[in-house]
């Protein structure tokens, strides 16, 4: 609270503009980056070219969750979401010899906790965060 207070009075001495942070192509937390019409063309683009809703949100420095908001409010069909069952085997093999469900999750190109679902529905015991087995 301070430091925007700071900020706002030295914006308000003579011929000193206030100062800026930003962090390079992401928005401040909890502010909402806008896309202009030509960023949400170049997104919708890139999504019908076969990028992930979080190839794009890193792409344009929004979440996925927005990609997605803004790629229904243009119409855009989304594809299948989740995981086929060959990429849960794959996940079951992987998540079996050691890898992390994030890690597991950003190689398929889906969330952790997606990744976490379909395993427990096959019946897999899961690790704890220390990587040992659950009793």
């Amino acid at each position: 609270m301070q430091v925007k207070q700071l900020h706002a009075l030295i914006g308000k001495l003579p011929g000193v503009d206030a100062p800026t942070r930003q962090r390079s192509g992401q928005s401040l937390p909890g502010r909402m980056r806008r896309l202009d019409d030509g960023e949400v063309q170049l997104l919708v683009e890139g999504y019908d070219a076969g990028s992930s809703v979080y190839e794009l949100g890193e792409q344009f420095g929004i979440s996925r969750q927005t990609v997605s908001r803004i790629l229904k409010q243009r119409g855009v069909t989304m594809r299948r979401q989740g995981l086929s069952p060959e990429q849960v085997d794959e996940a079951v093999r992987l998540y079996a010899e050691g890898w992390s469900l994030a890690r597991i999750g950003k190689r398929m190109a889906v969330d952790h906790g997606t990744v976490w679902h379909r395993l427990r529905e096959r019946g897999v015991r899961m690790r704890d965060p220390q990587g040992r087995e659950r009793p």
